[in-house]
């Protein structure tokens, strides 16, 4: 009976200290005679792995819930079949998240269609899984979400939440040339980041029109010199991977 209510306190304790995870592996371990041959330090090993694994679950769930990430895009996914430039050891070597730990960027161009939101998606999810903070908008929605945040009054602390972001992933920027009010934004934004964080851009166009695309020069170059030239590049070529995909199903019908 004294065992039995020992027991019964240790199990309670557990759950008031909100450690159910170890009070259910505790529970296991009650229910299996086997492991009673093991010695005190590996069973209780074993109860630590538990709630330390299903703490780092819980973790990832709240960095990919609020990466806002749309697809459930992965880099071990990414298709090298659809002819389009991708270097198979290129993103290899940024799937080790190097770039991120050393507060680089990545920027990749290229014609709609070819894949670069599911790259970003990917990405984004890496290093989500890697333990960083990302998030993940289409430029127009980042824009977007600035300007309702100026109006409600709580535009420093969305930018400040965009600013300490580990990766911030801006899918289709320059899909517009930019207003005055965003080239104030983004040119704040990648102040705020520039050196301490890493920002992953796409675009339909080259870099080289990118001037042209943020409209007035001092602002872009202000910019441009904080996002390209610590920046890993890709130029993606080819066919549209969606026109591809919609004429094979065609011809499977």
């Amino acid at each position: 009976m004294k065992e039995e209510k020992i027991l019964y306190q240790t199990m309670e304790k557990l759950s008031q200290m909100k450690l159910h995870t170890m009070a259910t592996a505790f529970q296991e371990q009650l229910e299996k005679p086997s492991l009673s041959s093991l010695s005190f330090e590996d069973r209780f090993a074993m109860i630590i792995d538990r709630e330390w694994t299903s703490r780092e679950d819980r973790k990832l769930t709240r960095r990919l819930k609020a990466a806002r990430l749309r697809t459930p895009a992965t880099v071990e996914d990414i298709d090298y079949q659809h002819p389009r430039g991708l270097d198979k050891s290129v993103i290899r070597s940024l799937a080790s998240c190097q770039w991120i730990r050393s507060h680089q960027n990545v920027i990749i161009t290229g014609p709609t269609g070819i894949g670069k939101t599911y790259l970003a998606e990917a990405f984004a999810n890496k290093a989500c899984r890697e333990g960083f903070t990302a998030v993940y908008f289409r430029s127009t929605r980042l824009f977007g979400e600035l300007q309702i945040a100026r109006g409600d009054g709580s535009y420093y602390k969305v930018l400040s939440r965009l600013a300490n972001a580990d990766l911030l992933a801006v899918d289709d920027w320059a899909v517009d040339p930019l207003t005055e009010q965003e080239r104030r934004d983004f040119l704040e934004l990648m102040e705020d980041r520039h050196g301490l964080k890493s920002t992953f851009i796409t675009s339909q166009y080259p870099i080289a029109k990118w001037h042209d695309r943020i409209g007035e020069p001092t602002a872009a170059d202000a910019i441009l010199d904080r996002i390209i030239h610590n920046s890993h590049k890709m130029t993606l070529k080819g066919e549209s991977m969606r026109k591809t995909k919609a004429n094979l199903t065609h011809r499977e019908h």
